[in-house]
């Protein structure tokens, strides 16, 4: 009897921790190194997926609006993960790993996980508000400023430091992403409200890299990329009763696009991205985000015959050579 009582608790530990973000990798290295070859075109091939998102909720929306892109994003996404989470656990399980199975989270730890989810919904919130009230090329532009927000963020709450060669790349890779859109830029107080929004987005954004990368000293990627995923669901559910007629697509077309925009871009994308944080600062990931603009335009030039100036073309090479000269820094490091 005490051995079948031990069993049952056993497993119902099993059951309760399988979803939880357990730590399941050694602790972040005090300084940041030079990433190798390997780490960078990673970082790429996570940002070339990012850019198809704007291809994928152009489709989506042809089926269903935008909240209800974003929910069925989401909920797709959380399925992907727990699916992904569960065979993780199941794996340390049975090679009779004992590391994510015995800790403890406190009020706040699981409250970082629910202020990481709420930052980022609101970012969500606030630059889809803003394509109401500017044009996209204002939203787009403003937007690009989440590196500088992450860059101040982690050397004023998390103590990172940045060499200047670090700090002359951003700059450069900024005025090369504002660059990208600066012809179709429209100044005038009609679009204050949207510009201000889309900068708030862009500030949400970067917080909520700021305590994903905290959560990372301790859970794993996929245990917050899951809760993440799953508590955005839970906020935009109501968005979707209030502001659509349709919650599911009711094409084929729309299905694929809101499939490919969960695992795509939310699933692998981020997977990849929230994994680095693991060794590398935010400040730093948070730069290879300008890279995303760039792979946008040249997927529409080349999916929508959309029209590239010499002037685009000059600031690819700018945004390019100023990641360049970040990342090849020694730095930045952690004080």
């Amino acid at each position: 009897m005490r051995k079948s009582c031990l069993v049952t608790k056993n497993i119902s530990l099993f059951t309760i921790k399988t979803f939880m973000p357990t730590e399941l990798e050694s602790p972040k290295p005090t300084e940041w190194q030079t990433p190798p070859p390997l780490v960078i075109i990673v970082i790429f091939i996570a940002i070339f997926m990012y850019s198809f998102a704007a291809i994928f909720i152009k489709l989506s929306e042809q089926d269903v609006g935008p909240n209800a892109t974003v929910f069925n994003r989401f909920w797709i996404a959380t399925i992907c993960l727990g699916f992904w989470r569960w065979m993780e656990v199941l794996r340390l399980r049975l090679s009779f790993d004992e590391m994510a199975s015995s800790k403890n989270y406190t009020t706040k730890e699981l409250g970082l996980l629910l202020l990481g989810a709420t930052l980022a919904e609101l970012s969500q919130l606030a630059w889809a508000w803003s394509l109401t009230e500017t044009g996209v090329a204002n939203a787009n532009l403003l937007h690009n400023f989440t590196p500088v927000f992450t860059a101040f963020g982690g050397w004023l709450l998390l103590g990172h430091y940045f060499g200047l060669r670090f700090v002359f790349g951003l700059t450069l890779a900024i005025v090369g992403a504002i660059t990208i859109g600066l012809e179709d830029w429209q100044v005038g107080t009609d679009n204050l409200v949207g510009d201000s929004l889309a900068l708030l987005s862009a500030f949400f954004y970067a917080m909520s890299v700021l305590v994903i990368e905290q959560l990372r000293t301790k859970f794993s990627a996929t245990g917050i990329l899951l809760w993440s995923c799953l508590l955005r669901s839970c906020l935009t559910f109501p968005l979707v009763l209030l502001a659509e007629d349709r919650l599911f697509p009711s094409s084929l077309q729309g299905w694929l696009a809101v499939i490919s925009l969960a695992v795509l871009c939310q699933v692998l994308a981020s997977m990849i991205l929230v994994h680095q944080l693991k060794t590398y600062s935010s400040g730093f990931i948070s730069l290879f985000l300008l890279l995303e603009p760039i792979f946008t335009a040249i997927l529409g030039w080349i999916i929508f015959g959309e029209q590239l100036s010499f002037l685009n073309w000059l600031a690819f090479l700018v945004v390019l050579l100023g990641i360049y000269l970040a990342q090849s820094n020694q730095g930045p490091k952690k004080s």
